[in-house]
């Protein structure tokens, strides 16, 4: 890879890491192509980047996107979006399908490094729609109760009248 195409690259990434919620760094030690190819579809389904980046470019990224610095060792699988809760949970799927092969090394959420405590509790979250889904049925039980109670009276009303 030649300088310049390194410095496209790095400038690059960092326009991306600027605007990401959460960036995950995993291992995929002896992954076949196959299972990445996987992990890319389920990534590029939900509208998240997965991206195999040399370690020393990745670094460089996040400094300049103003993250908290991160050691890179070894191979690293990055995923990254502008949602915080998505990466965290391809790459906790992708873990518990590829056990042997994918592990979590460590992740970023927005721009602070994370603990995995935190990576794998934001892994169990809902997803937006879920959550604006979960939040319009308790905005309409008070009025799907309110239906119910006057069509129970206006039943009682009628069976005495």
């Amino acid at each position: 890879m030649t300088r310049t195409r390194k410095e496209e690259l790095v400038a690059q990434m960092t326009a991306e890491f600027q605007g990401a919620g959460a960036i995950i760094v995993c291992d995929y030690k002896g992954m076949s192509v196959e299972k990445l190819e996987i992990i890319r579809n389920l990534a590029k389904a939900e509208d998240t980047k997965v991206q195999v980046i040399k370690n020393k470019l990745a670094r460089i990224a996040l400094k300049n996107a103003g993250c908290e610095d991160v050691e890179f060792t070894d191979t690293n699988l990055v995923i990254w979006s502008d949602s915080q809760i998505t990466p965290c949970k391809i790459a906790d799927n992708a873990s518990k399908d590829f056990k042997e092969t994918f592990s979590i090394k460590t992740g970023l959420i927005e721009s602070k490094i994370a603990d995995m405590a935190t990576i794998n509790a934001m892994a169990t979250l809902p997803d937006r729609d879920t959550l604006i889904g979960m939040l319009l049925n308790v905005w309409n039980a008070p009025v799907q109760n309110f239906t119910i109670g006057m069509d129970a009276l206006s039943k009682k009303l009628e069976e005495e009248a």
